[in-house]
């Protein structure tokens, strides 16, 4: 059930959720059900890894201003500011989640995996395929390799480890979108030869997933994909003039159809893990809902309806961006205001869109089952 802020009176979880998103203080005395957060994924999660890493092609500006540029400092995530995975560890009163490759840093409330760039499959079986792959790429069977590490690293025994991962919160995603990008942005592969791929995207997910079920994850929250249509990248690439492809919102429907059949695909996996573990908490996260949601609400929540589908970080036309002139790169300028724009930099959102995602996880009913959702957030 959707909780609806002017439906009366909150359960204090729900309450404690929402005033520490909208970055109003509260006391750190109470307790969560979660105490730390294990995340897997790519760029949309991705607090640091790859720019300890070394951050080349798309990503190769990171690490330098204006990425950043609301915190006033870049932190290798590849926005102006947070992202999701921050405004999940606010709400659960944790300290953010600190990539696994800053080896100085404090993991008690838990480790981020993910890096920007990476992939649910493999290097080989893209290339395979002919997708070529940045040089730093990490997919997922490697990011669960970093967790066993990690684990081997920090637990005594089998069972301590469960015990620990018995109270942690693992987001397995978003992921995936990547593996479509490459080949889409590459020009070598069409939507429909795309489809070919989405099952074995569904089922490295799934199998990350099995594999952490198995260490001791009793929580897991596994997203689905934005609606790629709506990028300013995508529209920017193939846009056509006098073209019928774009719907009501201004985005090309053809590629959002695309993510809703991965979406569908993984819904449906989702729902075969849930029954087979019925004794974890298995949410799926509907990004592709909550993104059109906020474009759908876009005045009440603050942003320029004017601008909704063009990059606040850019080089100009348009959409804003040009992929051969990449946000932070010579020729480029961001906006003056980020908190008015939804995507950062033509792939990326701004912190203040995946706020405003963050809230329509919790608060909207875009993650399901809800009743699994208010059981993670009790506070």
């Amino acid at each position: 059930m959707a909780v609806a802020v002017c439906h009366g009176q909150l359960p204090f979880a729900v309450l404690l959720s929402l005033l520490m998103l909208l970055g109003t203080p509260v006391g750190s005395e109470a307790g969560c059900s979660v105490d730390a957060i294990y995340s897997f994924g790519d760029s949309i999660a991705d607090t640091g890894n790859l720019l300890r890493e070394g951050p080349v092609g798309f990503f190769a500006s990171i690490g330098s201003y204006p990425y950043g540029q609301t915190l006033r400092k870049p932190t290798g995530r590849c926005s102006d500011g947070l992202l999701i995975i921050d405004y999940f560890a606010m709400a659960l009163n944790l300290s953010l989640v600190s990539p696994y490759l800053d080896k100085g840093a404090d993991f008690a409330s838990g480790v981020n995996f993910a890096v920007a760039g990476a992939t649910a499959l493999d290097r080989g079986v893209l290339l395979q395929s002919g997708v070529m792959m940045p040089p730093a790429s990490v997919p997922l069977s490697s990011q669960i390799d970093w967790f066993k590490s990690h684990l081997n690293a920090t637990c005594p025994s089998q069972e301590d480890c469960a015990k620990k991962l018995a109270g942690a919160l693992f987001l397995v995603g978003e992921i995936g979108g990547n593996d479509y990008n490459y080949a889409f942005f590459q020009g070598i592969r069409s939507i429909q030869a795309m489809k070919a791929y989405v099952p074995q995207v569904v089922k490295t997910i799934m199998d990350v997933a099995k594999e952490v079920i198995k260490l001791g994850a009793t929580q897991i929250i596994i997203p689905g994909n934005f609606p790629i249509g709506c990028s300013p990248s995508y529209l920017s690439l193939f846009s056509m003039s006098g073209s019928a492809d774009h719907d009501e919102r201004g985005c090309l429907k053809s590629y959002n159809a695309f993510a809703a059949y991965h979406n569908e695909q993984l819904q449906v996996a989702v729902d075969g893990l849930r029954k087979a573990n019925t004794d974890v908490t298995v949410v799926y996260a509907d990004y592709y809902g909550a993104f059109m949601h906020l474009l759908d609400h876009a005045s009440i929540l603050g942003f320029d309806e004017g601008l909704l589908l063009q990059a606040c970080c850019g080089a100009g036309g348009a959409y804003n961006f040009n992929m051969n002139t990449m946000c932070g790169t010579l020729g480029t300028s961001s906006c003056a205001n980020p908190a008015r724009r939804v995507s950062w930099d033509g792939i990326h959102l701004t912190q203040q869109a995946y706020r405003a995602i963050a809230l329509a996880l919790l608060m909207e009913g875009f993650a399901q089952p809800a009743d699994a959702v208010q059981e993670i957030w009790s506070c």
